[in-house]
């Protein structure tokens, strides 16, 4: 048997444990793995491009686990009433190939996003940020607020989408949960005064969400929006100010906002800044970035956080995903 945590029961985990409390233990499932970041197996992640969308998979292995998501990115799914994210995710026993756990990644890879990036800014924003805009308020956002909330205490949220229902979707969510939220009339209005500034939007091509002039001194960018070949949010012209912070460059170039620069262009891997390794925030005028198009190691660590809390416990069942021969030469025999 199989231990397996269903959308429902996820659901269920998150009222029973509380999402903040949740978001704290995923980030910092993360945190230890990406100071062992070195002990893993890194690839960019397969994907599988048409038309309408990308299915890609996501694997990584410590030598003791191996664990993989599936995951689709389809932005046109909005206009038939579907998610234009959803997921699900496996780990398995390296020794005998044997899979041990599998998850809905819909709602965790939500929650590992948001505390992915709550890491990062952690790490390179100034320690007195309170005010973040979110330009983009859709699947993500509300994550990314609870996130941002539990690790730093923002608690002023900036917010501007190009659907008006999207924020009124935001607002109505997030009503009663500790937040003040002002509602930008445009992107630049909602930038103002911002020390945050998270971009998540999920149109593939390339775009200017940020302009040069909406980056101001001492700001941290959260570059998180949907990436793929050819997409990007932030104006070149913030790139070449700033210092760039991500997660697996290999991938980084081909998805993130990096792919506007040269090839020789300064970046930092985050991991070395988690580590202590290299110096993140140097001071309260630089401009950072992370660029981030969310990596495997995350989901390895979202769903061994997922694993261990639910194991045996109501919000895992066991399923019957492995066929078990009491002899293991005669499959066959299970038929008869």
């Amino acid at each position: 048997m199989v231990q397996f945590v269903s959308v429902e029961n996820m659901v269920a985990f998150i009222h029973e444990r509380g999402l903040e409390n949740i978001l704290m233990g995923i980030a910092g499932e993360i945190e230890n793995d990406f100071k062992r970041w070195e002990q893993f197996e890194k690839q960019p992640r397969i994907p599988s491009h048409s038309e309408k969308g990308v299915i890609e998979l996501m694997p990584t292995s410590d030598g003791e686990t191996y664990g993989f998501k599936y995951v689709n990115g389809h932005p046109l799914n909005r206009d038939l009433g579907k998610q234009t994210v959803t997921g699900f995710g496996v780990l398995a026993d390296v020794e005998t190939g044997y899979p041990q756990f599998l998850s809905e990644m819909t709602i965790l890879t939500a929650m590992r996003t948001a505390a992915m990036s709550a890491v990062a800014a952690k790490h390179l924003a100034r320690k007195d940020s309170k005010t973040m805009a979110m330009i983009g308020t859709g699947c993500q956002a509300e994550f990314q607020a609870h996130a941002f909330k539990a690790m730093l205490g923002v608690t002023d949220l900036r917010i501007y989408d190009i659907d008006g229902h999207a924020m009124d979707k935001f607002e109505k969510n997030m009503s009663g949960r500790g937040f003040t939220i002002y509602r930008g009339v445009s992107t630049q209005d909602a930038v103002i005064g911002a020390d945050v500034i998270t971009t998540c939007t999920a149109d593939k091509a390339r775009a200017k969400i940020l302009t040069d002039n909406m980056a101001g001194q001492g700001m941290h960018i959260n570059a998180i929006g949907g990436d793929c070949p050819g997409k990007t949010e932030l104006d070149k012209a913030i790139l070449m100010k700033s210092d760039i912070f991500v997660e697996y460059p290999e991938q980084t170039w081909i998805e993130g906002e990096i792919q506007q620069l040269d090839k020789d262009h300064p970046i930092t891997e985050l991991w070395q800044v988690i580590t202590g390794d290299v110096q993140g925030r140097k001071g309260d005028s630089q401009i950072t970035v992370f660029d981030s198009v969310g990596f495997a190691i995350e989901d390895f660590s979202a769903l061994n956080y997922i694993m261990r809390e639910t194991q045996d416990t109501q919000f895992a069942e066991d399923i019957d995903l492995l066929a078990l021969p009491t002899d293991p030469k005669n499959l066959f025999g299970m038929l008869s």
